[in-house]
């Protein structure tokens, strides 16, 4: 049943939705004021930062991370800790840089007993992968291949990554610093951005269900936002209603809760009608979009990425149709084939996708002159081992290729209209680092660093 749009903002707009339906959401937001405190205490507010502007909505640039002022932070400002490893030190005497390839042989071999349960030799093997690889030094194959080996350690062990509030901290400002400088994430933002504003363009209500909005700390809608706005402006129209529903998990409550309240800000600073709710993926999972409110007269968008098939499976695809989205848009960063995929072949793919991944942001580093160290370091523990994390985790369970579950449900692919292969030439333009190229392939829109594929987004119907 879909209901009448009420924003919680203080604009009238009627009518009132007349059903409720239960679910994990944000009613009580924090109040500005007290982000702005929570803010200072969690030393995300820097009071000598020439960026720093009374005005929220002007510390977001049009393609950037809602938490991205116009200039990064000083990388050297923020001390690094290192949530598995605190007692290791960066000397690069502590590892060889002359090591030759066998640590990429023993991590293989690790994964074979894993797939075998031969679990006793994987921890010899292991003992003697942490001797070589005691710290993520040297070239990105190495530095990457430290990053499995830890991850498959924590998997064997039952160990956790810290949720802590100095941990969300931390993967903040290094998502902040890698939205800044690589075009990675900048990209996978604009070319959904994209294709979910041509799909929504001049609709009264917005709705999108946002499958993975704790990768970008749900920054990437601020640029959403201020376009739909300032298009409602030139037109002299009212502006859009914007609603988005959450899939997250349930440890996600903090950072739920930190998107909800700035979102909710910036939202109020361009006097957009907005509203935020989050479901929790137990809960999609029982109730699929049932567990979603939908109101009259909304033009609704999905944006999905792989993940989320690890997480819920692929049922709720067939559900679809049931909701009639505009446009469903896939942003794929994970690198993987998908399909019954062996342990083995998990470890060699994410090795080849990380070490890449590594290549292209010392490049970048070289790029702007950064000098490299501790910002990258940031990067790769806070932003980039989660995800070699989450790879390991989901490791020899079958996982359909989201294609062919496209396919089968009888999706049609959208093609990326001309304005975006515009923003993405502007977007290689201003890195202006070589090794970098955006391509077609069949039907989507991919950042390439030289042949390899970074990240691929396309666009759907049903």
């Amino acid at each position: 049943m879909k209901l009448p749009f009420a924003s919680n903002q203080n604009i009238p707009y009627e009518p009132k939705p007349v059903v409720e339906i239960d679910q994990k959401s944000t009613d009580d937001p924090l109040p500005f004021e007290e982000w702005d405190s929570l803010m200072t205490e969690f030393g995300l507010q820097d009071d000598d930062d020439p960026t720093k502007s009374s005005n929220h909505s002007q510390m977001i640039a049009p393609t950037m991370s809602l938490f991205l002022p116009s200039e990064f932070d000083n990388p050297n400002s923020i001390h690094f800790m290192n949530p598995y490893h605190a007692d290791h030190t960066n000397d690069p005497n502590e590892t060889s840089q002359t090591a030759g390839l066998d640590f990429v042989d023993e991590l293989i071999r690790i994964a074979e007993c894993l797939e075998t349960q031969s679990f006793q030799l994987a921890q010899v093997i292991l003992a003697r992968l942490n001797h070589r690889l005691p710290v993520p030094n040297g070239k990105p194959l190495q530095r990457a291949a430290f990053y499995f080996k830890e991850a498959i350690q924590n998997l064997l062990t039952g160990s956790t990554r810290p949720t802590g509030s100095s941990e969300i901290i931390q993967t903040i400002k290094a998502y902040k610093t890698f939205s800044t400088i690589s075009p990675i994430p900048m990209f996978a933002n604009f070319t959904a951005n994209q294709a979910i504003l041509e799909a929504v363009d001049g609709a009264m209500i917005v709705h999108v269900i946002d499958f993975d909005i704790h990768v970008s700390m749900g920054g990437h809608w601020a640029s959403f936002m201020k376009e739909i706005a300032e298009k409602a402006e030139l037109r002299k129209v009212n502006s859009p209603a914007f609603r988005i529903t959450a899939i997250v998990l349930e440890e996600h409550e903090l950072e739920s809760r930190l998107i909800s309240d700035n979102l909710r800000q910036f939202a109020r600073d361009l006097k957009l009608r907005f509203d935020i709710e989050f479901v929790t993926v137990e809960t999609f999972r029982n109730l699929s979009f049932k567990s979603v409110k939908f109101y009259d007269g909304e033009r609704i968008a999905i944006l999905l990425s792989p993940v989320i098939f690890q997480r819920i499976g692929v049922r709720f695809i067939d559900d679809m149709r049931g909701i009639a989205p505009h446009v469903i848009v896939h942003v794929d960063g994970e690198g993987m084939s998908g399909g019954t995929t062996s342990f083995r072949q998990t470890v060699i793919e994410g090795l080849e996708f990380y070490s890449t991944v590594l290549e292209s942001l010392e490049a970048v580093n070289v790029g702007i002159g950064m000098g490299g160290g501790d910002w990258m370091r940031k990067i790769e523990v806070f932003v980039l081992l989660p995800k070699i994390t989450a790879v390991v985790e989901g490791a020899g369970h079958r996982v359909t290729p989201w294609k062919e579950v496209f396919g089968r449900a009888g999706m049609r692919l959208v093609g990326q209209s001309q304005f975006a292969d515009f923003q993405a030439e502007c977007l290689l333009r201003r890195i202006q680092v070589r090794g970098f190229h955006v391509a077609k392939q069949q039907g989507e829109m991919v950042l390439c660093w030289h042949d390899r594929p970074l990240v691929s987004t396309s666009a759907w119907r049903c």
